[in-house]
């Protein structure tokens, strides 16, 4: 599809939608045509991501997982996304910096997943059942007692009617005086893993950015923070999902997840090397 040029501060873009610039604008999005200082469209349309100094000339796997986590993104913004009209600009306005990080971390990273560039997401071999369901509670006490820090990210086991899964989430605040910590997404917990009800909170996410779309089959019935574990960790990333009798299809994580995967130290799985 050609561009077209109509007044002298308007340009068509693929998707039909009229985007008035100044001069002193840019667009910011490598897919779209750039004006040049004339006001014209230039002859050649760039490609995907081929800004200078990004890998997609030398790697076209980051071309690939670019446009698979833009195309995810935008479809669950769409469906799923915040009512806010400020939170919702915040969101799309960051995705390009996002997207090109969580890209660049999947093609060169020392992690044990492969990754699955098509889909841009991670995969490795589904266990039978979910793993760490059954952890000691004073290990992970003693884990977390230690370990458990502002920014690190951990597991947490989500039981629904349909079964259960693991998402990634992060700490945000820990209070050592009762023992609990803080997760940006799914709130507070004792350092044994259970739910901390003797704390009081207003919401159970932070933002309505955070919260997901919550329907009879995914509600959720129970929350347990896991200790990480090569295997529960491998699993967050994947997607995996157990019904309750067999495994489930994974399911995609949010870029937000995406981003979380990307900070994980799997060494040892503490902010400490």
């Amino acid at each position: 599809m050609g561009y077209t040029t109509q007044p002298d501060n308007a340009i068509w873009i693929p998707f039909k939608i009229p985007v008035t610039v100044t001069p002193s604008q840019h667009l910011t999005y490598s897919h779209l045509s750039i004006m040049t200082s004339d006001g014209k469209a230039p002859s050649s349309q760039s490609g995907f991501f081929s800004n200078s100094g990004e890998l997609g000339g030398a790697q076209p796997q980051f071309t690939e997982i670019c446009t698979a986590l833009y195309e995810r993104e935008l479809l669950l913004i769409a469906h799923k996304g915040p009512a806010n009209v400020s939170i919702l600009r915040r969101r799309l306005a960051g995705l390009p910096h996002h997207i090109r990080s969580v890209a660049r971390y999947l093609i060169d990273n020392n992690s044990p997943l492969d990754i699955d560039p098509h889909n841009g997401s991670w995969f490795i071999k589904q266990p039978g059942k979910c793993p760490g369901i059954s952890q000691a509670i004073d290990k992970k006490y003693q884990w977390y007692r230690e370990y458990a820090d502002y920014g690190l990210v951990v597991p947490i086991c989500i039981t629904t009617l349909e079964g259960m899964h693991i998402e990634l989430d992060s700490i945000d605040s820990v209070k050592h005086i009762t023992n609990t910590l803080h997760t940006n997404k799914h709130g507070w917990f004792s350092l044994d893993g259970e739910v901390a009800h003797s704390e009081v909170e207003t919401s159970q996410y932070n933002t309505e950015e955070d919260a997901p779309c919550i329907t009879d089959a995914n509600a959720v019935l129970k929350r347990q923070l896991l200790k990480p574990t090569t295997a529960i960790m491998a699993s967050a990333c994947s997607g995996h999902m157990w019904r309750h009798k067999s495994k489930g299809a994974p399911r995609a994580l949010s870029l937000r997840e995406m981003r979380l995967s990307t900070h994980i130290n799997w060494k040892n799985f503490t902010l400490k090397g």
